[in-house]
């Protein structure tokens, strides 16, 4: 039986892990991106690798959307396409924490399919397949309840929740933060936290994973404006993301001040 595209990114993540933590402890060569400063490091590079390995070679035809490759305008042609974030969290990484994540998804004529979220350091395997669930580890993941931000304990980092962002002000919610964005996801998708917030411009790598996730978890995941992202677009950055239940999601996008 053809092993399913979850099976293949599922795979492909363990080996994303051993490839990564080869480099813990040792000499990762950290430099910065010409574009926004961002860091990468060999492990960055050497997980991009190993993935285009595995998932290109299993799958030729699709195309090909990571943070560590140049971009290759034929993926837009492509039905399917991976969409791949090597070390979501390099920052962390390069610190010597363990809330880094491989994040990795398939998007089909826009809609992610499969997506893997791992974090091999805390042994937390999240997956997700269309109409089938999310999980973790093999846990059945439901998104929380909250229905409002004062009863909600959000994930957002301080300037997004500077009352520029908001019509009436900074609303008062609990807020916490991580630094991989696919796993500030992953925790709203298994209700640990009711919902996450940026306000910065997102790139697809960093919310396609996640996206399933809370799909899957009865969630929402749209950009600021409350509008459905559709991936691998041709610019793959969007306008921020707002990530929450229904309810949740409704009231947040609704205290938003949207932006000209």
């Amino acid at each position: 039986m053809p092993e399913s595209d979850l099976a293949l990114l599922m795979r492909a993540a363990q080996a994303a892990a051993e490839t990564a933590t080869r480099f813990i402890g040792a000499e990762i060569n950290v430099r910065h991106k010409p574009d926004d400063g961002s860091p990468v490091t060999d492990a960055d590079m050497a997980v991009n690798a190993v993935l285009a390995e595995i998932l290109r070679g299993a799958r030729p035809g699709y195309g090909w959307l990571s943070e560590e490759s140049a971009d290759d305008p034929a993926r837009l042609a492509a039905q399917k396409v991976f969409i791949v974030d090597p070390i979501d969290g390099t920052r962390s990484f390069i610190e010597g924490s363990d809330s880094w994540a491989h994040s990795i998804a398939v998007a089909e004529d826009g809609e992610i399919t499969a997506a893997v979220v791992f974090l091999p350091l805390r042994d937390k395997l999240y997956t997700a397949e269309a109409g089938e669930g999310a999980r973790l580890n093999d846990r059945r993941l439901r998104a929380g309840s909250a229905a409002t931000l004062e009863s909600a304990h959000v994930l957002a980092t301080k300037p997004a929740l500077d009352p520029t962002h908001w019509r009436q002000g900074t609303p008062a919610t609990t807020r916490s933060h991580r630094p991989s964005i696919a796993y500030r996801l992953g925790l709203v998708a298994e209700g640990r936290y009711d919902a996450m917030f940026t306000f910065r411009p997102s790139w697809e790598w960093d919310i396609a994973a996640g996206a399933l996730l809370l799909a899957e978890a009865g969630a929402r995941l749209t950009d600021r404006r409350g509008d459905a992202i559709r991936f691998n677009a041709e610019k793959p950055l969007h306008e921020g993301v707002v990530a929450a239940n229904p309810a949740l999601h409704a009231d947040i996008v609704a205290r938003l001040r949207q932006m000209p």
